[in-house]
């Protein structure tokens, strides 16, 4: 691993795909202008956050989302992890992350394996699996930056996953996600930064911004959390570009005074997912 800049773009997601698309294309190219290596979007960009238009908006790949996100990762010359968007492969339908390299290629897919089914007494009612198929892997790539794990959302909750993970080698982790407004002030910053202290990683935690009139209303507050658990970058609720320095030295310094990672007795966990 390397140093780095990571850019997260919390992007207002619209009905208009071709609009979502541009705007998207907007911000890698600001983010990399600014000097970003590695640029990240957010849970379902293209798309409103609605079961019922996911098997409107997806596309198979290569598809209009993701050739776009192929030219502009190529033209800026960052690596891109295109938050996710709905995948249609045969007659299933994924909420899947594609990792795009900096020449433009396609190094890594995530597709969500926790799917979000929730019914809150009171509060949210949403169901994924009402549409979509899980995944069923641990996704991570390794390239010129270092070793970088996906997960997306709902994954989260699910420590298992992420420690799976840290014991594949990852050190940084990226998290497309859409956090709602019952589970997000309740959950959504302990969670991020409990898994970067339990795995001693960096955090990459992507949020679309919030829309009030939307059917799906997001958190936001992306976040950007250091192996300490300390919050190093973070938005509030509307449409920005965040940045932070990944450092190499402070991974090590982490693991080397709490290691966790050295002692953990990976004899008792499986990577298997239940």
């Amino acid at each position: 691993m390397r140093d780095f800049k990571v850019a997260i773009c919390q992007m207002k997601i619209c009905g208009d795909k071709t609009v979502n698309i541009n705007r998207a294309v907007e911000m890698i190219e600001e983010a990399s202008k600014n000097g970003a290596e590695l640029v990240v979007l957010p849970e379902i960009f293209n798309s409103p956050y609605d079961t019922k238009c996911f098997e409107i908006y997806a596309e198979e790949f290569p598809g209009e989302t993701s050739v776009e996100m192929m030219k502009v990762a190529k033209k800026c010359g960052v690596h891109l992890i295109a938050g996710s968007i709905p995948e249609r492969e045969n007659d299933s339908i994924y909420n899947t992350s594609y990792f795009y390299n900096n020449r433009g290629e396609m190094i890594a897919r995530h597709r969500k394996v926790h799917l979000f089914d929730i019914d809150i007494e009171g509060g949210q009612y949403f169901k994924e699996s009402d549409v979509l198929t899980p995944g069923d892997d641990f996704t991570i790539a390794d390239t010129e930056l270092g070793s970088i794990g996906i997960g997306i959302c709902y994954d989260i909750r699910f420590p298992e996953y992420f420690r799976g993970l840290s014991d594949m080698g990852a050190e940084v982790i990226v998290l497309p996600a859409a956090f709602n407004m019952t589970t997000g002030p309740a959950h959504w910053e302990m969670s991020v930064r409990m898994r970067a202290v339990d795995n001693q990683v960096y955090m990459i935690a992507a949020s679309p911004a919030r829309d009030e009139n939307s059917s799906y209303i997001s958190y936001a507050n992306s976040r950007i959390v250091d192996p300490w658990g300390n919050i190093i970058a973070q938005a509030d609720i509307d449409e920005c570009i965040i940045y932070a320095e990944i450092s190499k030295k402070k991974i090590n310094d982490v693991r080397e005074q709490l290691p966790l990672i050295k002692h953990r007795r990976r004899d008792l966990y499986s990577l298997e997912i239940y």
